[in-house]
């Protein structure tokens, strides 16, 4: 029988013997009492962009779906299989969050695949290929526009795909009607590996600022 990973064994150990007995009488209370998150957060799949580590958000505080490059499909009733779009349902409709955060990342590795989509497939299902087609003609018109390093293509799609998604999340007749009754307020970010800055989007202009890290 295979081993599970040592790491994982050592870290769930430190788990729980420091932040878990810390906080038992929250985690006790969540079981009792079930969650109640008033954020969603729509994050990438990426192993260096963490939410909860980002926000140092506790257990119980945020709800969190992620996937690759953090994308939102529109809204698409056809009977299949949607599991970002599921994720939302659930948020929104039984959890009644308050905020829906779109997070992006710097370096994205979904991104990077929709930028260069010469490339051969990973497997003959080409699951990332089919996914990244989502942002098919926003990818196509930034790869050509070569006055930017192939730096900034990466970075501009990476933010105009956060863009896209709110636009996509304005598609799901709950997430829209909620938003006009303003019950429920969507936002976008995007955070800096390599520096650990935190980018908020302005709903106005659609421009991305940085956010201060002292205040």
């Amino acid at each position: 029988m295979d081993t599970f990973p040592q790491e994982l064994l050592d870290g769930y150990r430190a788990f729980k013997q420091q932040n878990f007995a810390d906080q038992r009488d929250r985690y006790s209370q969540l079981a009792e009492q079930g969650q109640t998150p008033q954020c969603m957060m729509i994050a990438c799949c990426d192993s260096r962009a963490a939410p909860e580590i980002i926000f140092n958000s506790a257990p119980g505080e945020m709800f969190v779906v992620r996937n690759v490059a953090n994308i939102v499909p529109p809204y698409i009733p056809d009977g299949e299989y949607h599991g970002t779009s599921a994720a939302l349902e659930f948020a929104v409709q039984s959890l009644k969050v308050k905020d829906i955060v779109v997070l992006g990342h710097g370096r994205c590795g979904g991104i990077q695949a929709a930028l260069n989509p010469a490339g051969e497939p990973l497997s003959p299902g080409d699951f990332i290929g089919k996914w990244m087609e989502l942002l098919g003609p926003a990818a196509e018109l930034t790869a050509k526009n070569h006055e930017m390093t192939r730096a900034e293509r990466q970075t501009a799609l990476e933010r105009i795909s956060i863009r896209h998604s709110i636009a996509n999340l304005r598609t799901f007749p709950c997430v829209s009607i909620l938003e006009g009754k303003q019950r429920l307020r969507l936002h976008g970010a995007w955070f800096d590996i390599a520096n650990g800055e935190l980018w908020i989007l302005n709903p106005d202009t659609g421009d991305f600022s940085c956010l201060p890290s002292d205040q």
